[in-house]
This record gives structure tokens, sequence and C-alpha cells, in this order.
């Protein structure tokens, strides 16, 4: 199921489990935003569209980090003037999960877990330069069991270089 929202001017095209970038919104890192400017909804029973809202349709999400965004320059000049000025401009924004939507009949939820991390780190997963946490999480125990292997082989050729 997949939802058409609509906050800071913007529309978005959003989906249970997805990271989005947005204006700022205020609140702190972990709390709970609920989007009722749905524009559309699709699903199972066919795409609904509203007129210009859909009644009762809502979009959850969690506030994960908010940040400032990519630097913009902006450079004036006037020739043959000697007139030239260099600004720059971060603006706030906000990183959202979505958590779920519901509405025209139909409920769809994301299972996982919300974690709040760094901007670095989602850059570099949406890159895929970052090992993703799963995959971190399955070598952790496997690391840990390799030494108990390595400390019975090492009874058992004293074991045998005692029988002999």
């Amino acid at each position: 199921m997949y939802a058409v929202i609509k906050t800071g001017g913007k529309q978005y095209r959003v989906q249970p489990g997805d990271v989005i970038v947005v204006e700022k919104i205020d609140g702190d890192a972990g709390a709970a935003v609920n989007f009722g400017e749905v524009l559309m909804l699709g699903g199972d029973k066919g795409v609904t569209v509203g007129a210009p809202l859909i009644d009762g349709a809502a979009v959850a999400a969690t506030l994960i980090e908010t940040r400032k965004g990519e630097k913009i320059k902006i450079f004036k000049k006037i020739r043959r003037q000697g007139y030239r000025r260099t600004n720059g401009h971060r603006q706030m924004e906000s990183v959202l999960r979505i958590t779920g939507i519901e509405g025209a009949g139909e409920k769809a939820k994301w299972d996982g877990k919300v974690e709040l991390i760094t901007k670095a780190e989602i850059n570099a997963r949406a890159r895929g330069l970052a090992p993703r946490v799963e995959a971190v999480e399955a070598e952790a125990p496997k690391a840990k069991k390799a030494p108990a292997k390595k400390a019975a082989a090492k009874k058992a050729d004293a074991a045998e270089g005692a029988e002999a």
C-alpha cells in the first residue's frame, strides 16, 4: 500500500518503511508524527484519489533526526562594476521513517524497528557504502563462536599428545 502526502508545500509518495527527508517539522528525535493531508491512496482495492483530500486517511511516521541540509551558494555579480557578493544557506530538514498508512478501508503497518541513526550513516547506506546492520549482527555471533572452537581444538590436540 502507498500514499501521496503533502507537507511543506511538496508532495511525497510513501510506503510503510520508507525514509524520507522533508522540510523541518517540530519535535524531538523519536517523536510520532501524523499526516492528515493525504491526497491519494493505492493498495489492493485499487487507487483512491481525494478531492482534494481523502477523509479519514492518515499516515503515521517517526521523526528520526532534524538536521541542516546541503549548502547552497548564492553568488551575485554586476559586470564591469567590481560588485561581487557570495552568501551561503543551509535549510533545516527532518528525516522521517513512515510506520503506517490507513484509510479507504485498508491499513498497512511497518513491522521493523525504528533506529535513530546519523546523517552520515544514512547517506552511506543510500549509496551502498555502509554494511547493512543485519549483516554486521549476523557476523558478530560467528566471531564469538570461533575462539571457542579453537580452544576445543587445542584441548583435543593436547589430549592426543598426552596419549602418545
